[in-house]
């Protein structure tokens, strides 16, 4: 057996078995490494577009829903609150508890009684009715709004009393029986 010495021993050549054996495992090691580049490409394709599904999913989703968030605006009833208001034999409007009105009370004149004039005369004084919207102070005339009831529209006392239901279908009619 020789002795080999550092620095000054040269290695010998590589045999054929041995070169061929090197370049195989090169192309394996490339190989194995194109390879898994392209599953990493692959994957980050296929996150890709489950990033964008993604993304058009939620967007859908959000033009469905800002499609409905914007026909319930455009077609939700107004919201209007009731006043109970006193009117005098001058016809002067004084804003009063919500106790007074309502059906079945005493002097009480509903929107739907359309009596005019002379039904006030039979009913008595004060006579008491509702004023919609405005600022109502009670002791003072009520401030903007109007005596007459809005159509369409979801009316309530200050008390939380519903006198009308908004929006379509509402609106309930008496029928006769066939």
């Amino acid at each position: 057996m020789e002795r080999q010495e550092a620095g000054t021993t040269q290695p010998r050549p590589p045999t054929v078995a041995e070169a061929r054996a090197r370049d195989k495992a090169r192309k394996q090691a490339e190989q194995a490494q194109r390879a898994a580049a392209e599953a990493e490409e692959a994957k980050r394709r296929t996150r890709k577009r489950v990033m964008m599904g993604g993304i058009a999913v939620v967007g859908v989703a959000a033009l469905v829903g800002g499609g409905y968030l914007a026909y319930r605006a455009v077609t939700a009833p107004d919201q209007v609150t009731a006043s109970c208001v006193q009117v005098d034999e001058n016809g002067n409007e004084v804003v009063v508890a919500d106790e007074y009105c309502g059906d079945g009370k005493t002097n009480f004149r509903s929107d739907t009684s359309h009596g005019g004039g002379g039904s006030l005369i039979l009913l008595g004084w004060p006579q008491y009715r509702y004023h919609y919207g405005g600022t109502p102070t009670i002791g003072k005339p009520p401030t903007g709004g109007s005596s007459v009831k809005p159509r369409n529209a979801e009316i309530k006392t200050k008390s939380g009393t519903t006198i009308q239901r908004g929006g379509l279908g509402s609106k309930s009619t008496g029928g006769s029986g066939s």
